[in-house]
């Protein structure tokens, strides 16, 4: 029975993606349901992390200037071959840490403390960088001011990031034996995250199923969106390597906030683009199972080789 809950664990991911696509006509009814989720998974993840531990590192402005310095490189490279595809690379390099990022990063062994503090200083900074960047590239309809913009992406950013956070020292602080007890509960941040996963999923199918946009232009996005997220997956854990964070670096500039970032390209850009940010979420996602996936393969090698030394010294 054992084996066959742990093989559950391992395909989680990927079983809510599969889900997520083929039962888009009725879970996309469940959107409502998915800032709940988010908060309740973050709020058990921060229960675990003492504010202590929340702080600023060189290697956390690092990751700042490469998320908004590489989504105007990226334009810049691009737009003079294809305009969509540039603003679909720098909306797919500049959106934020994803929501989910501390949970996924807890559990591969990085530091979800360090990934808190890094997801506070992504939006903070994205609530800054996009209302001056992206009219800008796509001046129009979408410029509604710098103070409006700033204040809508900061309504979105404080019930799900910052609200769970001040609630979770909160209860550390005056509830300590609650506190205990929701930080006992981490697995049910990450099957909240797969619920979450297969609601997005499906709303991404339904958009792709009724899209307009040309298939040739859709498989376009994708492949921008996959090289976008591969790459960004590969320089955080290379950075992440000179302050012995290679996990935590990786997931913070890999892993994004696809529900804001679908959000920045229809409020900016063109709508087509938040194609490419739905295939972000599913290639990140699908690259997040592989790594869970073998780090239980890394951890089963480890339990076995323990218990065949225990074996040969009894």
């Amino acid at each position: 029975m054992k084996s066959i809950i742990d093989s559950a664990k391992n395909w989680t991911l990927p079983m809510a993606i599969v889900i997520g696509t083929a039962g888009f006509p009725v879970l996309g009814y469940f959107s409502f349901l998915l800032p709940w989720f988010i908060f309740g998974m973050l709020l058990l993840t921060f229960c675990r992390i003492p504010l202590s531990e929340i702080r600023f590192t060189a290697m956390h402005f690092w990751l700042l200037a490469l998320q908004l310095g590489g989504s105007i490189l990226a334009y810049f490279l691009i737009s003079p071959f294809n305009i969509l595809l540039a603003e679909a690379a720098m909306v797919c390099i500049i959106a934020p840490t994803g929501t989910a990022a501390a949970v996924i990063t807890r559990k591969l062994g990085g530091s979800a403390a360090s990934l808190t503090s890094f997801s506070i200083l992504s939006n903070l900074g994205v609530a800054v960088a996009v209302p001056l960047l992206f009219p800008l590239v796509h001046p129009g309809d979408g410029d509604i001011g710098f103070l409006a913009t700033f204040f809508t992406i900061l309504q979105k950013v404080f019930p799900l990031v910052i609200l769970p956070f001040i609630l979770a020292m909160f209860l550390r602080r005056f509830t300590p034996v609650l506190n205990e007890k929701l930080s006992n509960l981490q697995e049910w941040a990450f099957y909240m995250w797969s619920i979450a996963l297969m609601i997005v999923v499906a709303k991404t199918v339904n958009s792709l199923v009724h899209d307009p946009a040309g298939g040739i232009t859709a498989i376009w996005l994708g492949l921008i969106a996959m090289s976008a997220s591969g790459l960004q997956f590969f320089i955080g854990k290379q950075l992440g390597r000179f302050y012995n964070e290679r996990i935590t670096a990786g997931q913070a500039l890999g892993q994004k906030n696809a529900i804001l970032g679908v959000w920045m390209a229809d409020t900016y850009l063109t709508p087509i683009v938040s194609i490419a940010v739905s295939a972000q979420l599913v290639s990140q996602n699908l690259f997040n199972a592989w790594q869970l996936w073998m780090a239980r393969r890394a951890e089963e090698k480890k339990a076995h080789s323990k218990e065949a030394r225990h074996l040969v010294s009894g």
